[in-house]
């Protein structure tokens, strides 16, 4: 069975290679993987996975979101399969294309995750954007329909908020990978840019398989006992996750 730290995934959302260090450094007992986005990724490059991966046992999640031709996206997921990786992120964007072709320079060496609809977007910022008012009106639809055009393009998961978790498990069932970002502890009220949020109980109970959480643990004043507290949280929800169908 899973420990509860390692559903927890950090983000480094930091602009240096010294800053990402010492919370690796930090976190890497106490959370299952490590975020590296585009800002550290852009500053940094390959080496910061490297640095990562000589630390200790935590894997690596590379969120870059490729968008882009088919071919371009396959031969950067070549070189991303390459760097050892546990998973990484490929928009769904409008073609089922990019997606097979996300898969095929994976090649079986890197999870491939789909991005459906990021947390930060509202209804309203779907209906400006031109979609269909029944998925303006419940994007969960929209959510629900791009991962299952990720799974037919053979990702291994996709990521989304945990509102749409249950819906993707009992649809495209629980092998699918789910990560849910938009994690707030029921501790925290800060106020948020992201608009569909979950507790951690909450996420790992709809289904969730990783839960990217930064704010909490990031600007906590001891942030080892924070993820501690999350850990928390998620090993009491356990065995209610295991009644969820």
């Amino acid at each position: 069975m899973r420990q509860a730290s390692e559903y927890i995934v950090f983000p480094l959302d930091v602009a240096s290679a010294r800053e990402a260090e010492t919370w690796v450094e930090m976190l890497s007992p106490h959370v299952g993987m490590f975020k590296v986005g585009l800002e550290l990724f852009v500053q940094s490059g390959p080496e910061i996975v490297r640095m990562i991966r000589r630390a200790g046992a935590a894997r690596i999640f590379l969120d870059l979101k490729l968008h882009d031709i088919p071919v371009t996206v396959c031969r950067t997921m070549e070189r991303i399969a390459g760097l050892g990786v546990a998973l990484t992120t490929v928009h769904c964007g409008e073609s089922p294309a990019m997606l097979k072709a996300a898969v095929q320079g994976g090649a079986g060496r890197v999870g491939v995750l789909a991005v459906t609809v990021l947390t930060s977007v509202s209804g309203s910022d779907i209906r400006q954007a031109g979609f269909e008012p029944a998925y303006a009106d419940n994007i969960s639809e929209l959510v629900v329909k791009r991962a299952a055009m990720a799974q037919a393009a053979g990702c291994a998961g996709a990521v989304c908020s945990a509102q749409e978790v249950r819906s993707i498990k009992q649809r495209l069932g629980p092998e699918f990978i789910v990560v849910t970002p938009g994690i707030r502890p029921s501790w925290q009220t800060a106020a948020d840019d992201q608009k569909r949020l979950a507790t951690p109980a909450q996420a790992v109970i709809n289904g969730s398989d990783y839960l990217v959480i930064g704010r909490p643990i990031r600007d906590a004043e001891d942030p080892v006992k924070a993820a501690a507290r999350i850990a928390s949280e998620i090993q009491a929800a356990l065995p209610a996750k295991g009644h969820q169908g």
